[in-house]
């Protein structure tokens, strides 16, 4: 154990404790840990009982100037903001200095990188390698039925239910939503499960599983996505390439639902956000469809423009 596990300690695990207490998702747990751990070691041995608002506000300044992105340093403020939440509700401390600190503003007009469907069918044959099946299916998930990473990540066996022919999805928020599973994609995801890899642990109820045998992790999923991008965009001149992610599936699903005609609040449902506003994002019009929409137009104008005298 360092000097600093031992400094903070019993704040460290209390912290683990709360958030494994409400839910936190392993992959949560480890990153708002890391980020902590990194803002503790900023306060140089200071007692928590000490810090203060300024204490906060200098380390993102700190890590506002390394030139990390707006959304990473309002991650890291949440972490500390949860770091002193749950220290307070255990009774440990009685003020949280990371309150009332302003984020930072991020692009919220910035369209989100999303592929057409004819490029969805691309990637998804770019799609290869001794486990395809389970990645396959995996990647259908994402793109037609709009699953987060951690979301598939989290899916376990009991989770389908063939009969109805829907899926149970633990989402952000500790939040359930059913999703029905589209007749196309059904035979690729019972192929998945019944080709399922064999766990090491006989009680693993993960729907996915690694070649190590245990429950495929969020950066592997990651990873095996970013392989099938790559190939997918092996002959685009790498300055035209797109930073494609295993997320763009969503926002794909999310884009092919709207130009479907599906309404807001459906779709919202769908993608089990919390707010309406977080799924107006999707809502981006593209060129080739404003210039779909003027063409519409039935404009009739005089035969002549009377000049002014």
């Amino acid at each position: 154990m360092n000097e600093l596990e031992v400094d903070y300690e019993e704040a460290l695990d209390a912290f683990l404790i709360w958030m494994k207490d409400a839910g936190y998702t392993a992959y949560t747990q480890k990153s708002y840990l890391a980020d902590v751990r990194e803002f503790l070691h900023s306060l140089n041995g200071k007692r928590l009982e000490q810090v203060k608002k300024l204490h906060v506000v200098s380390y993102l300044t700190s890590v506002r100037e390394r030139g990390v992105s707006d959304a990473t340093r309002n991650r890291k403020h949440a972490s500390i903001h949860c770091l002193f939440k749950a220290l307070i509700e255990l009774e440990l401390l009685q003020a949280n200095p990371a309150s009332g600190i302003k984020k930072s503003k991020t692009d919220k007009n910035r369209e989100p990188v999303f592929l057409e469907e004819g490029d969805l069918q691309r990637f998804l044959g770019a799609v290869e390698g001794k486990y395809r099946t389970r990645n396959l299916a995996i990647f259908l998930l994402m793109a037609y039925m709009g699953l987060r990473v951690g979301e598939v990540h989290t899916l376990n066996l009991s989770d389908y239910d063939a009969e109805r022919q829907m899926l149970r999805v633990f989402g952000k928020g500790r939040k359930w939503r059913y999703v029905p599973v589209p007749a196309d994609v059904l035979p690729f995801l019972e192929q998945a499960l019944a080709e399922r890899l064999a766990p090491w642990r006989g009680k693993e109820e993960a729907m996915f599983i690694s070649q190590k045998g245990r429950r495929l992790s969020i950066r592997c999923i990651q990873g095996i996505a970013a392989a099938a991008f790559a190939r997918f965009q092996e002959e685009v001149p790498p300055p035209h390439r797109r930073a494609y992610s295993s997320h763009k599936l969503r926002h794909s699903f999310a884009t092919m639902l709207l130009r479907k005609g599906a309404d807001l609040r459906t779709v919202q449902e769908l993608l089990g956000h919390s707010s309406i506003q977080t799924t107006t994002v999707y809502t981006h019009i593209t060129n080739r469809e404003k210039e779909e929409a003027m063409s519409r137009l039935q404009i009739k104008l005089p035969q002549e423009v009377r000049k002014a005298d």
